[in-house]
Parts: C-alpha cells; sequence; structure tokens
C-alpha cells in the first residue's frame, strides 16, 4: 500500500488544520491506519490510530483536540487538529497500524 499525506503547514497557536492522507493498492478497508509525528531532534511517535471497524485510540498529549477519521470509499484517513499548540509542531506520517514502509510526510508549523 502506497500512501500519501498532505494538508499540512503554517498555523497560529489555537487554530486548525486536516491532514489527509490517500492509498493507492491493497485493500484499504481492512488495514488499521495510524497519523504519527517526528518533532525535530525526537523520535516518530504515534498520535492517533483508527482500526478496520473505526476504532479510535489517541496519544493523551492530542486527545480532545485531534480527531482521525477514514472514508473507505475515497481510500482516504484524516486527522482533524484543533487548538494546535507550538508543541505539535512536527512532521507528520500516515501508515498502517503496525506501521510498514515510511513515505514522506506532511510538515505542520504552529507558531506561537
Amino acid at each position: 500500500v502506497q500512501l500519501q499525506a498532505s494538508g499540512g503547514g503554517l498555523v497560529q497557536a489555537g487554530g486548525s488544520l486536516r491532514l489527509s492522507c490517500i492509498a493507492s493498492g491493497g485493500i484499504f478497508s481492512i488495514l488499521n491506519m495510524g497519523w504519527y509525528r517526528q518533532a525535530p531532534g525526537k523520535q516518530r511517535d504515534l498520535v492517533a490510530r483508527i482500526t478496520s471497524y473505526g476504532t479510535t485510540n489517541y496519544a493523551d498529549s492530542v486527545k480532545g483536540r485531534f480527531t482521525i477519521s477514514r472514508d473507505n470509499a475515497r481510500k482516504t484517513v484524516y486527522l482533524h487538529m484543533n487548538s494546535l499548540k507550538p508543541e505539535d509542531t512536527a512532521v507528520y506520517y500516515c501508515n498502517q497500524s503496525p506501521p510498514q514502509i515510511w513515505g514522506q510526510g506532511t510538515l505542520v508549523t504552529v507558531s506561537s
């Protein structure tokens, strides 16, 4: 499965962004998917996960602010990010959960 993330950008603290990840190849609907992020000098961490059944899980740092969703007909997984903080600044990646081969991420920069 090839994945292409998009939707990053520069936003002020308190703002919102929606990331999208389009899949090609494979059977998307049966995949558990995740959004991950890597801040400068830090390890890559799981931010949110959605199973093939639609069950979601979130890192404590984003609970109540981020929402992961999926549209199987469009083979797309989304990450809706609200109340963004400077510490959310990172490159965001989508991947299967557990992750497989990493693709390009999308940079989110939150200014204070």
